[in-house]
This record gives structure tokens, sequence and C-alpha cells, in this order.
């Protein structure tokens, strides 16, 4: 039998423990791993030279624009920054122009991806205008549902705990996950109004409106309305340890609740967006040392499930409005987040071990990736080639994304993504794509 490919010289992750091995590849699985000796003919050899392979890396959070708002980023430079920066599949969110939320705008944004995409890209959708269409947008494909808690994004009012209590229910009987941006709306309201009548426009008075509080109530909030339902809830960006003890005690009463932190919240501070200016917001926004301290903590001892770059990409006017409350919220990140986390990985604050299973098994889990996550014979040949052992210099010049800023430039970093492969097919190497739009596949929740 002649495969397609064979890996050589691979040290890959297998089972908690890295392998010197081979990787045999034929029809976009993993056909064999074994010895040189024991490897079938292939077509390709690919010679790794020892570097470190792991599961293809998942991005449950990441905001690919396109459509209305491909000024800022679409589906062909969102997914070859995925694949610079080690990512084989990414979830797009819905908050897009115009809004995924129901199965005509799911399966347009479909299409139009299916065409440009060199990763595989799942797709959620906001919370339709009526009930009934919630089930028929899972059947069209969505991996999941995402409820913007800070503003009005999706067809149900947010600020109507009947009317959420009934979609959370029919998302709970269908089984697909709830990714939430937690930020109470109601308070969140309350502060931005004193502040803007009081005339403070600056970043500090940002940090003063998206106060713990305003996340911490939602994440209560929340919990309450959905209280018996079996609804699984992912709370994404968690950045306060109120957050996380609010959380910590759900997962104690055995509630379907898991929770993803981002990179930013984990290495910066409120003081980075006071050296940094508008460049650094995001919402919710940095915190001070103290609940940073909180995360990595909790990040080290496994209460935090994943990590998501939330990479959302803006243009420098964007970031850079005259009014704090006129800037865009959001930073890019998919082609940091690798090198971040390897670097503390360097630094022992983590290890391998935790770096694969917050950035491919878990989000495979919770979003029901079949055969992806992990590297194994038979499953999908997804895998991740880093260099790890290189220092290198962060340079946001030199992104794939349209955003080319970052609040890392200049940071010295170790784990360089070095080789994508995606579905058996090589799509970055060496700091180039080397693949045409189409390689990935448009991933239908429960299908993947």
């Amino acid at each position: 039998m002649i495969v397609d490919s064979v890996l050589v010289n691979a040290k890959a992750y297998l089972k908690k423990q890295i392998v010197d091995c081979c990787i045999a590849i034929e029809e976009g699985k993993i056909s064999k791993i074994g010895k040189e000796t024991n490897m079938p003919q292939a077509d390709e050899k690919m010679d790794l030279h020892n570097l470190l392979v792991l599961p293809g890396l998942i991005d449950e959070h990441v905001h690919l624009r396109d459509e209305g708002r491909a000024y800022k980023e679409d589906f062909a430079s969102g997914t070859a920054a995925s694949a610079a920066g080690g990512f084989t599949t990414v979830l797009d969110m819905p908050n897009n122009d115009p809004v995924t939320m129901s199965v005509a705008t799911l399966q347009k944004r479909m299409e139009v991806a299916s065409r440009r995409i060199i990763v595989n890209v799942g797709f959620y959708s906001e919370f339709p205008k009526t009930i009934p269409e919630t089930s028929a947008i899972v059947k069209a494909g969505a991996v999941g549902f995402k409820f913007f808690m800070g503003n009005q994004v999706g067809g149900q009012n947010v600020d109507d705990d009947g009317a959420i209590m009934e979609v959370v229910k029919e998302v709970a009987k269908l089984e697909v996950p709830l990714a939430v941006h937690a930020e109470d709306r109601a308070m969140l309201a309350v502060n931005e109004r004193k502040l803007k009548e009081a005339k403070k426009n600056n970043v500090q008075e940002f940090l003063r409106a998206h106060t713990e509080n305003v996340e911490v109530n939602a994440i209560k909030r929340l919990l309450g309305v959905s209280e018996g339902t079996d609804a699984r809830l992912h709370f994404c960006h968690v950045t306060s340890k109120g957050a996380l003890d609010v959380i910590a005690q759900a997962k104690k009463l055995e509630r379907k609740v898991s929770c993803e932190v981002t990179p930013n919240h984990l290495l910066l501070t409120s003081d980075d967006v006071a050296r940094i200016g508008s460049m650094a917001i995001m919402a919710p926004p940095l915190r001070d040392k103290t609940h940073r301290e909180a995360l990595l903590k909790n990040l080290e001892n496994g209460a935090i499930d994943t990590v998501g770059s939330d990479h959302a990409p803006h243009t420098l006017e964007e970031k850079s409005a005259s009014s704090i409350w006129d800037v865009k919220v959001g930073v890019p990140g998919l082609e940091t987040t690798l090198p971040l986390m390897m670097t503390l990985v360097r630094q022992k604050r983590l290890c391998i071990d935790q770096v694969v299973r917050l950035l491919a098994e878990k989000p495979a889990e919770i979003f029901g990736l079949a055969d992806r996550g992990q590297i194994d014979q038979g499953k999908n040949a997804d895998l991740t080639i880093v260099d790890y052992n290189t220092q290198f210099k962060i340079d946001p010049s030199k992104f794939r994304s349209k955003a080319k800023f970052s609040l890392y430039n200049g940071w010295e970093v170790y784990g360089k993504p070095d080789k994508t492969i995606v579905n058996g097919q090589l799509v970055f190497s060496e700091g180039e794509i080397v693949a045409k739009g189409g390689v990935g596949l448009v991933m239908r929740g429960g299908e993947a």
C-alpha cells in the first residue's frame, strides 16, 4: 500500500507523552504511527527534523469578519492567520454584518467561506428572532450559539429573562453549547451613562465602566435563568477572580459549565492599558495584577477549561478614535496565542500536557469536534508542528491577519509554528502559506 505522505523524525505528543516516531497519512486521516522501518511507502516523505508535533490546535473564539466587515478581515486572511498561528480549526463568532442568526445568514456565510478557507471553520449563531428557528439553525450546521449579554446582538431581547429562559431551554434540548459574553447590560449602561455625562473620556474610564461586578452579575444571572435546563454554558474570556469563583461553585453543583481565558488577560494588566492606550481596549477589559494572578493560578490547577484568542481584528483608525466610547474593542490574537502559551511552558508556569488540553482536547470535547484534538490512528490528520527551542521576536508587520498590530510587539517568545497540516494537507510551512482556499472544511455541529 502506498499512502499519501509520511512524516519522519517527529517528536509527537501521543497520549500524554512526547514520542520519537513517524506518522503516515492517507486520505486526510492518520493511518499509522510507529518507527520509520514500519512505515508504508508514500508519495511524499516530509522530514520534521525532530520538531514538536502537537494535535491540530483549535481556537473556539475567533472573529473572522468578512461579508460586510471584510475590510477588517476576510475568510482568506483570517484562516491564513490561523494556519500561521498553528490553528487547524477555528470557530467563528456571529456578530457579523449581517449578524449570523438565521438559517439563511448561516448558510450564506458557510457558502462564502467554503471557497476561501485553508483551515477548518465552524460557525456559531446568535439567538434567532423566533424560538422554532433554533432547531433549524442547528440542523443547518451551527456548532453552537453565542449570547452577548452586554449589548443587543441577536434576535431575543437580552434584558428579558423569560425570553432568554425559553431559548436556553431549546438550546439545551438540542444539546449544543452556548458560548457567553458575560457582561451585565443594565449595569454597564448605568456606568457608561454616568461617565459620559461627567465628560469622562479616557482609557481608565472604560475600565471603570466594565467592572468586575458587571462580569460577575452577568454570570450569576445566566446561571439563575438557565437553572434546571441542563444547558451547556461556556463562559468566554473570563477575566476576574469573582467570575472564577462563581463558575467553580457551579461546577461543584455539577452544572454543565466550562470557561475560557485569553492570553491577554493572563499576561497583561490594567497597567498595560495605561501604558499602551486605546489599542489595548477590549471587553471585558484587562484587570489588575490580583485578577491576572488568579487566572494564572486557575489555569495551572486545571480550573480553566480552554484558552481562546478572541481574535478581533480592527483597523488602526477604529482603535484610535477620539472618544474612548467609540474605540472598537478587541485585538488580533491568532498568530500570538501559541508562542505565548509555549513561553509559559518555558517559564514552568504550564506543561505541554496543559497546552494540549487547553488548545486542542477540551475545545474538541466541548464543541463536539469528533476525531480532532488528538493524535491517534484513524483520527483526522490535523497537526501543528512547532519549533519549540528557538526564541524569536513577535513582529505584527508580518502577520497574515489584516490587523497588523499587537499588544506583544517586540516580545521575545518561544514556540514558533513551523508547519500546519489540515486534513492531511500542508497549508503553512516555514513562514509561507502553501495551500489555496478551499482546503479547510466547513465544520458542522456534531458531524466534524
